[in-house]
């Protein structure tokens, strides 16, 4: 009788059986090889600031403070534990999550279907049309118009977007790329955000900032400040700070503009937005009418703070490209010049469960752990703080623009004045760069996230790719990505920035949902019962997905209601 030990085949029979392996050593800690450590949280952190911290985080801070940050910190520790919970299997079977939930019931077939319509948002080229701004501006000395300047901005994003091919082509793995690209984006962008931060910021501000994120409850409502209906301006009733007790304004022609005859104390600011908690209104036996013109902006900063949609399923890849765990037995993806000698396994490597292996594979966990508690998650924070310190510490509150980027150089020329003449223009040049950096250098690891996860779940699931080489791998991913660049191209040329922004927030908080409980679904169902999550980590997940479920559902409710 033959007892040598069989690889596990579970899941949909249509997915090929995984190969069978050892689990190697995981590495041990210590400051002298702390370089070692870095993996994917740092890279991935850096690349997620974003259009969401960038643009939608700084437009809603100037408006309301920091009073709604508690979201963003909802949304990256949601983030936190899919994040974790992702690379759980990829540890175990050195496939990436897409490849595992493709294992599940009813089948491939039926999960190719559901993905491509949450994960459309990821095609969306917001980043590139986002870019453009900065980039045209820094040539032009001042934002360009947005009527006058539009094809001049539609070639400038189409050249950012076929720009971003680039750097995929050349490092040997095409993780390689992205690591050195967002190495100098987290250089340069959170060095300068620090910069501003410690010359320019006051405590005040970094106050609001911190507390913001524990402001649970905390929603966007439209008052005047008279709270109490004395006629006058009481301690606690100046919401702006200009000494005035505003009365509530109205957009009275609907347009999203403030006409003169709405601004009734000519500040040139439409007065009457605030917050108000539902915790203490709910208390106070009354609930609050929250501003619904609002909510689609907050649902995208949801959406995009930390990584947001499938964006986070990269942190599973580059797990395996990075070899940890069983990802050493399973290959990466090359780049089209050098890494000739790489190639990637159709199938994923398992280990045999033994109480001997269980001792290395808590050390593997722990130190995917550490990776995502220690870099990932700090680097996803201060990339929605700093950002938004800029808005609260050089606009005044309440300021109210509809173009993000309007709101992005108004805070430039804030800082040009607080440096002064010798500096001022200086500093305008490097906070427009700035913006070019954090939107401009993501655009690669967006279109490398959205091709990679759907190249490496048809390399295994599908009998034609798994026919080729495995060296082929590098042919069937610049193709994809070919493919991506013209998609990304037509929608370019059909679709507004802001539009594109909006839209991909709400499909990509559908996706992270869904994604959070089929996540629960593989690492309950595929895994060994020793490596499966306790149910705390299975409660934590399931409640990710429904918050990121229910933000999507109010904004597709109030999107299509208005």
């Amino acid at each position: 009788m033959d007892s040598t030990p069989t690889a596990p085949h579970p899941g949909h029979p249509d997915m090929p059986r995984w190969n069978l392996g050892e689990l190697p050593e995981a590495p041990v800690f210590a400051w002298r090889n702390w370089l070692a450590m870095l993996g994917p949280g740092i890279f991935l952190g850096s690349q997620f600031i974003g259009g969401g911290e960038w643009l939608l985080g700084p437009l809603i801070t100037a408006k309301f403070g920091g009073g709604l940050l508690w979201l963003a910190l909802m949304s990256i520790l949601g983030q936190l534990v899919y994040n974790i919970e992702i690379s759980r299997y990829t540890l175990y079977s050195g496939e990436p999550i897409f490849s595992g939930k493709f294992r599940t019931l009813p089948g491939p077939l039926f999960w190719v279907c559901v993905y491509l319509v949450i994960d459309f948002g990821s095609l969306f080229p917001y980043l590139a049309a986002n870019a453009a701004t900065p980039l045209v501006a820094l040539f032009k000395g001042t934002i360009p118009d947005p009527d006058r300047d539009a094809w001049l901005l539609r070639l400038t994003s189409i050249a950012i977007l076929l720009g971003a091919m680039i750097p995929l082509l050349f490092g040997g793995k095409v993780y390689n790329a992205i690591r050195v690209l967002m190495g100098f984006k987290l250089v340069y962008v959170m060095g300068f955000l620090l910069l501003v931060a410690v010359l320019f910021s006051t405590r005040s501000t970094w106050v609001e900032i911190a507390s913001g994120f524990f402001k649970f409850g905390n929603v966007p409502i439209k008052s005047s400040e008279d709270l109490n209906g004395n006629g006058r301006l009481d301690p606690g009733e100046d919401w702006d700070g200009d000494g005035h007790l505003d009365a509530l304004e109205v957009d009275e022609n609907k347009n999203g503009k403030l006409d003169p005859q709405e601004d009734l104390d000519g500040d040139g600011m439409r007065d009457g937005d605030r917050l108000d908690n539902i915790f203490l209104a709910l208390w106070e036996g009354r609930f609050p009418q929250i501003e619904p013109s609002m909510i689609a902006l907050l649902c995208g900063l949801i959406a995009i703070s930390g990584g947001g949609g499938t964006g986070n399923t990269l942190i599973s890849n580059f797990t395996r490209d990075q070899g940890w765990g069983m990802g050493k037995h399973v290959g990466a993806i090359p780049s089209m010049i050098g890494g000739h000698h790489l190639e990637l396994s159709h199938v994923g490597t398992v280990f045999e469960v033994t109480p001997q292996v269980l001792p290395r594979w808590r050390r593997w966990y722990w130190h995917v752990c550490r990776d995502q508690m220690f870099l990932w998650l700090p680097a996803s924070l201060f990339g929605v703080a700093l950002p938004c310190m800029l808005s609260i510490q050089f606009l005044p509150r309440g300021f109210d623009l509809q173009d993000p980027w309007l709101c992005s150089v108004m805070t430039a020329n804030a800082i040009s004045e607080n440096v002064g003449p010798a500096f001022g223009n200086l500093f305008w040049y490097m906070t427009i760069f700035c913006g070019f950096v954090v939107l401009g250098l993501t655009v690669a690891p967006a279109a490398d996230g959205f091709v990679r996860r759907w190249v490496d779940t048809f390399w295994t699931s599908s009998r034609w790719l798994r026919s080729l080489h495995p060296r082929n791998i590098r042919y069937v991913y610049f193709s994809m990505l070919t493919l991506y660049m013209v998609v990304g191209v037509i929608l370019l040329c059909v679709g507004k920035p802001t539009t594109l922004l909006l839209i991909a927030g709400v499909l990509l908080n559908y996706a992270l949902g869904i994604s959070c409980w089929h996540t629960l679904a593989v690492n309950v169902f595929l895994l060994p019962r020793p490596l499966r999550p306790g149910w705390f980590l299975r409660t934590a997940l399931f409640l990710a997905g429904l918050f990121f479920v229910l933000v999507a559902t109010l904004s597709t409710l109030v999107t299509f209601s208005s």
